[in-house]
């Protein structure tokens, strides 16, 4: 459960800092209270009106000191002394003192709050993404960060300091006249209470809006990721008139309810602030032609008690301001909150370590397996297999038949229900997940390319790696016939999502970075399903070269893939109904004789 407390707890790292540098911020803002307070005892002196005790102590110990005598001239000289000590003295200090620590702190929290998010997001499980698309969290986590770094400087710097300001007004006066000081106490409170509650009943608003504008902000990523399929169907049009609904119930919700309750706010404070500083007046006025306070008292109150008031706007503006940010922090910290992958903690303590201890033969066997995302439908059913070492296995099926749904099991991105996945005789639970992973490599259908050059990508998982074992990897992958007809060969830059490359490009690039990680197991997940029939011939001549070398597990649409493979696997709504090799499975009468024979006809299987 998120609470106010998760934001005070963002800043925690630096609390003694930020105790030291609101109390400095307060003390300067009480300290310049005292400007006022000796331009009254001046009007005083020049009114020939006596002074008050205190200023009369310190005139007294500057003419024992100074041996000039007590008169008009030196209680001036003591009360500008005073102004210039408060006033030019402390300037060169304040900004030293108050606000380069409070955005030293913002700072240094938005740093360790960004590797926090960073660390959460990485450690999150794979269904989180399937339900949250990037711009989702990307705009959770900027949007959280920043309303925190700028809130900050604002309530330690300001909000804070400045209510202590009202604070020492009250005292100051009530140093003077304790009834016109309670008066001023009572309607600062009743107006900051209206301004709070008022603030609170917005606050929910704020909450709508945010969530609104998440979903904006989603489904222009979503536009921006897909931008090809938009503009295939043509329906620019209708992307444009759903995020024109979109904003402008946001519009609805930000102008005519947020803003107008801002305006009605503004407007009440006002006239609340207004008549209350005319009554101080008349009741300071009465005081002074009563004879009870003096002429320089009269003008101190006054300027004192317009200074609270004056105060009271902007501590409702920051309030107003926090207010606005709230709902981005407090769904920010829920992010944080969100349970992390059940390999977290060990992936975290491995982020730094490149290298993995474990080397496993690629014997890989499954007992019992069973799995479903859903408990009341189950995708795997009692799947036992036994791969042995280097061999090359094939794993086919219809869509649906559980085949990618096994490899992740492999990968350890979800785990089995029932049954054990064996390595070399050991249950991949019990190996740390991030150690045990580096063990092996996948090549995907879509294969992600980072926005970089051809080398960076090659290296991502092996940054260590020299140039010559780059080379050899890109050789075996058939990548180097490609890379030595780009314009900056391995320093070419491949763009965002390597848009750059086409697909069968990337899949060599991909399958060049597999193998400079050197894996105990290579998993090829429909390498080739999407490819012409070029680059096809291009990553099956790859994969032949590959095979016998390291334990290879192929998924494949296309049954031409998988002809060499040592044993290929049928599966059927999540069981294994066939096993054999390319010749023993066409001599059954069976479901891959079926596929072979719709494949060969150019019929589709799926």
């Amino acid at each position: 459960m998120v609470q106010f407390r998760n934001i005070l707890n963002y800043f925690r790292p630096d609390w003694k800092l930020s105790i030291f540098s609101i109390t400095v911020s307060g003390i300067y803002e009480i300290i310049d209270l005292v400007v006022p307070y000796a331009i009254g005892q001046i009007l005083n002196v020049l009114s020939n009106q006596p002074l008050d005790k205190a200023i009369q102590g310190v005139i007294i110990s500057s003419s024992n000191i100074t041996n000039y005598p007590v008169n008009q001239t030196l209680s001036l000289a003591v009360l500008l002394g005073l102004i210039f000590l408060i006033t030019v003295v402390r300037a060169p200090t304040q900004p030293w003192l108050t606000a380069w620590f409070h955005w030293d702190i913002a700072l240094k929290a938005r740093r360790n709050q960004s590797e926090i998010a960073i660390s959460k997001i990485l450690t999150l499980p794979l269904e989180f993404y399937d339900e949250n698309n990037p711009g989702r969290i990307g705009g959770r986590v900027s949007r959280g960060i920043a309303n925190h770094t700028w809130s900050y400087p604002e309530i330690a710097g300001q909000f804070i300091p400045k209510l202590l300001c009202v604070v020492g007004i009250f005292f100051f006066i009530a140093f003077i006249d304790w009834k016109i000081a309670v008066l001023l106490l009572i309607s600062c409170i009743f107006i900051l209470s209206l301004s709070w509650k008022q603030l609170q009943r917005l606050s929910l608003c704020e909450t709508r809006l945010d969530k609104y504008m998440e979903n904006t902000d989603s489904r222009t990523s979503e536009i921006i990721t897909n931008i090809k399929t938009v503009k295939a169907y043509a329906t620019e049009q209708q992307e444009l008139e759903r995020q024109k609904q979109r904003l402008h119930r946001e519009l609805t919700v930000f102008d005519y309810r947020l803003h107008k309750g801002y305006v009605e706010l503004a407007t009440l404070q006002k006239t609340v602030i207004q008549f209350c500083v005319f009554m101080i007046l008349c009741l300071t006025l009465a005081a002074t032609v009563n004879g009870e306070i003096s002429l320089g008292h009269f003008v101190m109150i006054l300027t004192l008690s317009s200074m609270a008031y004056g105060e009271l706007e902007p501590i409702s503006k920051l309030a107003e301001s926090f207010i606005r940010r709230y709902s981005a922090m407090i769904r920010f910290h829920e992010f944080i909150q969100t349970p992390s992958g059940r390999d977290a903690n060990e992936l975290l303590t491995e982020l730094n370590q490149p290298e993995s201890p474990y080397q496993f033969s690629g014997k890989i066997e499954f007992s019992g397996i069973s799995f479903g995302y859903d408990s009341n439908r189950q995708v795997l059913q009692d799947i036992n297999l036994l791969i042995e070492p280097y061999q090359t296995v094939a794993l086919v099926g219809k869509s649906g038949s559980g085949k990618s749904t096994l490899i992740k099991l492999i990968l350890r991105y979800f785990e089995p229900q029932t049954g054990q996945i064996l390595i070399d005789s050991q249950d991949i639970c019990t190996l740390d997940v991030g150690k045990y992973r580096r063990r092996l490599a996948i090549v995907h259908q879509e294969v992600d390319i980072f926005n970089g050059t051809i080398l960076d990508n090659l290296k991502y998982g092996r940054p260590n790696a020299t140039l010559e074992q780059v080379q050899e990897a890109c050789i075996i992958a058939r990548l180097d016939e490609v890379v030595e007809h780009l314009p900056h060969g391995y320093y070419t830059v491949v763009g965002e999502r390597g848009v750059r490359l086409s697909g069968g490009q990337r899949q060599r690039l991909g399958i060049a970075r597999a193998l400079l990680v050197e894996p105990d197991v290579l998993i090829f997940d429909e390498a080739t399903s999407s490819l012409d029939y070029e680059s096809e011939r291009s990553i099956q001549l790859a994969m032949r070269s590959i095979q016998g070398t390291r334990t290879t597990i192929i998924i494949a649409h296309r049954l031409s893939t998988v002809r060499e493979a040592d044993k290929i696997v049928v599966l059927d709504q999540g069981k294994i109904v066939e096993v054999g090799s390319h010749a023993e499975l066409l001599s059954v009468n069976g479901i891959y004789h079926r596929l072979h024979a719709l494949q060969e006809t150019g019929e589709l299987i799926e």
